[in-house]
């Protein structure tokens, strides 16, 4: 295997808005810690032999990123910021940024890193904490000779009870795999709750359904080569084409994975794992957050500034 292919990346899509949360949760500190949680997964990717990050963020953050976070992180790590713009579309579909207020999606968002890319790439949204363990089974994957085995494309899926919040619903997109454990589909439910030892969420018809406690879940994070750039690719020409009075609506990054699978029969490894996912969709989350990471983190105060030493 060649050195670019051994290459590995993580990139950070960070230029989400944070309508619900209230503000830009990529940027919040853990008390505690003194840092993010994406500089949280980015040590723990980097003694999975992450050695490139590529941060896409909006240009609205770009100063207090390079001014607050890269300072904090290893000297020796190899960073690139990448811009997700509403502006950035082909040229005859320019009169569609006019009216545009939100970002396109997490698609149009990993097509803005594609020339920071090279080799094999871990995929993360920067404000979900994921767990060491994720990152070295995903690199595992990756960097795995054997390709018809992990088609080079992969997923975490995390067991859906330990997904869920203490604030109400959630939304999660559940896995359906084959006896390979490749992925079929990722389905989503929406307000999925446990009550009466019953978990139950509203399927594509808002029926609330039982949903079975060993599901796995999706929460973003991917392992890919460069060949999901083509996809990508095409398929935002396809959706600015579909939706051309449509500004409201996103490129999202599952539905090009979705397409992938069904029309070329691309294989995605579900990998299971048991590690802590923690996450904010509301500011009140954050108090319990912060607790569940400095519990996981005890004796390493300050883990990102120690990193930079």
């Amino acid at each position: 295997m060649s050195s670019e292919q051994q290459k590995l990346t993580l990139v950070i899509l960070a230029a989400g808005l944070g309508t619900r949360f209230g503000g830009d949760k990529q940027l919040t500190v853990i008390s505690g810690l003194d840092c993010t949680i994406m500089e949280l997964n980015i040590l723990d990717a980097i003694k999975a032999g992450v050695t490139h990050v590529v941060f896409v963020i909006s240009q609205k953050i770009k100063l207090e990123v390079e001014t607050d976070i890269l300072p904090r992180l290893p000297k020796n790590l190899d960073i690139k910021i990448a811009i997700q713009d509403i502006k950035n579309v082909p040229q005859s579909f320019k009169h569609l940024t006019i009216q545009r207020k939100k970002p396109w999606g997490t698609g149009h968002a990993l097509l803005m890193a594609k020339p920071y890319v090279s080799g094999k790439a871990i995929v993360i949204t920067a404000d979900d904490y994921y767990g060491a363990s994720a990152y070295q089974l995903l690199a595992d994957a990756l960097l795995n000779d054997n390709s018809s085995l992990t088609s080079n494309w992969s997923l975490i899926g995390y067991p859906i009870l330990d997904t869920l919040s203490e604030e109400g619903g959630v939304n999660r997109g559940i896995c359906q795999v084959n006896d390979q454990n490749h992925l079929k589909k990722v389905v989503e439910f929406l307000d999925i709750r446990i009550k009466n030892d019953k978990l139950t969420g509203l399927n594509g018809n808002k029926v609330r359904v039982n949903i079975p406690k060993n599901s796995l879940v999706s929460m973003t994070i991917w392992g890919f080569d460069m060949s999901l750039f083509e996809y990508l690719e095409s398929g935002f020409l396809r959706f600015l084409s579909m939706h051309d009075s449509a500004v409201e609506k996103e490129y999202y990054l599952p539905d090009q994975i979705q397409n992938a699978i069904e029309k070329d029969q691309k294989k995605t490894l579900v990998l299971r794992t048991n590690e802590s996912w923690l996450g904010m969709t509301y500011r009140s989350e954050l108090i319990s957050v912060t607790k569940k990471l400095n519990q996981i983190f005890k004796g390493s105060s300050k883990p990102c500034c120690q990193s930079n030493k």
